[in-house]
């Protein structure tokens, strides 16, 4: 469970901001938002299931996204470059006078196996700068290990560390390569992060290759077919059989290779097979009986927005089965209104999501922005200073009436974080010949 997430000097992020997923003390209209839309931690905390995020076009929502996937990708990676001086693919902000070299800075605290945990760090593109691990065994917070560049100092708490400090290299996460040498918490933080993923709702394909393995398993396939079909995509049933790649028999010896490769990349079956996907629609007869399925192509026939909500399914489940942290971008790409709030809803709810897991999605949809669906701790807005810095605010912030129209506000520029037109009307001006 993702209690925070902060980032500064990370391509449009200059200062350090903070994404926060604890649960205000407020109370909304519609109280059954209170029950449903967030999950009791302790007797001090509780964290909310989702949360939207709205703001202009390069307004750098993405950015969060891009950020908690460094963070990510960093933090399970690290330990593995051979290289001493390989570079670290850090963007920090670059439009300001500053330092180019001035460290990024990343931070998320979190839940795991009841307890709290602060972990962070700080880079370059050739150092890790600074790294702390804190967590709260009681009721205050004590430190793990602390590391400022190649000092690295440890606490009794963190005794897997200690013969490891000097097989770490500077451009490397000191909890990563202690993860390395089997350090039973590092594995364990290494393991949680596994269980933060973040999704593109425009690039969907990549997602594909989980749900075929969902597909594929008697047990789990259901579950996938039974979403599918409340969702009135008009599919009965989907299934996966084995397919045949294309051949290149007559194309150039120099880039056949290369054609077989990427046909294999696409095959969209994790083991690199190459699978085929049938989608299964209802056939009546003149009388309106069903006589039939028809199968279909799913490639060939099915809309975007099926394809991806196909594509999607498999993380949706999984991250409501395991009780997982999911970040969407764009989530409302393709997709109807109604089916985009039918797939946030399954997370605010105790019944669809008794492991409470926890989502996070990047959308322009005002349809969404409902106090029916959302509390104001739940909205979050992005928007760009006049130095092009982004920075994040909770519409909890702001002193409304519970009865407010969020939408029709936000459309207003109440909330602020929508793009200012300017006048179009000379854009493509008349001339006489």
């Amino acid at each position: 469970m993702i209690i925070e997430f902060s980032v500064g000097n990370y391509r449009s992020f200059k200062e350090i901001v903070v994404f926060s997923m604890v649960a205000a003390n407020i109370n909304s209209k519609n109280k059954q938002l209170d029950e449903d839309n967030l999950f009791q931690v302790d007797d001090d905390l509780k964290l909310l299931k989702s949360s939207a995020i709205y703001g202009a076009n390069a307004s750098g929502k993405s950015n969060l996204a891009s950020a908690l996937n460094f963070m990510r990708a960093f933090v399970l990676n690290s330990s593995k470059e051979t290289k001493v001086a390989a570079k670290i693919s850090v963007t920090p902000f670059l439009l300001s006078s500053d330092p180019a070299d001035k460290p990024s800075h990343f931070e998320i605290v979190f839940i795991m196996g009841g307890r709290k945990y602060r972990y962070g760090f700080e880079v370059d593109a050739k150092n890790v700068v600074a790294e702390w691990l804190f967590h709260v065994p009681s009721i205050r917070e004590a430190k793990l290990f602390e590391r400022h560049a190649d000092n690295i100092s440890l606490t009794s708490g963190f005794k897997e560390g200690k013969e490891i400090i000097h097989k770490t290299r500077n451009n490397a996460l000191f909890l990563s390569v202690v993860a390395q040498f089997n350090g039973e918490l590092s594995k364990k933080i290494l393991r949680w992060f596994l269980n933060v993923n973040i999704i593109s709702g425009v690039n969907d394909i990549t997602l594909m290759p989980y749900t075929i393995q969902l597909l594929k398993d008697p047990k789990r396939r259901n579950t996938v077919v039974e979403l599918i079909k409340k969702l009135d995509t008009g599919i009965a049933d989907i299934r996966v059989e084995k397919g045949h790649p294309p051949s290149f028999d007559g194309a150039p010896l120099e880039i056949r290779g290369i054609l077989e490769a990427l046909t294999k990349k696409m095959a969209q079956d994790p083991k690199g097979e190459f699978v085929q996907v049938q989608t299964y629609h209802k056939k009546y007869n003149s009388n309106g009986e069903l006589i039939t399925l028809e199968s279909f192509d799913f490639n060939g026939y099915e809309s975007e927005g099926t394809k991806k909500l196909v594509a999607m399914s498999g993380p949706l489940i999984d991250t409501l089965r395991n009780g997982k942290f999911l970040f969407i971008d764009e989530i409302d790409a393709r997709l109807h209104p109604l089916i985009t709030n039918a797939v946030i809803s399954l997370f605010n709810s105790k019944v669809s999501n008794p492991n409470n897991a926890q989502l996070v999605f990047i959308t322009h949809d005002t349809n969404l922005l409902s106090k029916d669906s959302f509390r104001r701790d739940q909205i979050w807005f992005a928007e760009k200073d006049k130095f092009g810095a982004t920075h994040l605010h909770s519409l909890v912030e702001y002193k409304i009436r519970n009865d407010a129209s969020f939408d029709t506000d936000y459309i207003n520029g109440k909330y602020g974080a929508i793009p200012f037109i300017g006048d179009l009307s000379h854009l493509v001006e008349n001339t006489d010949d």
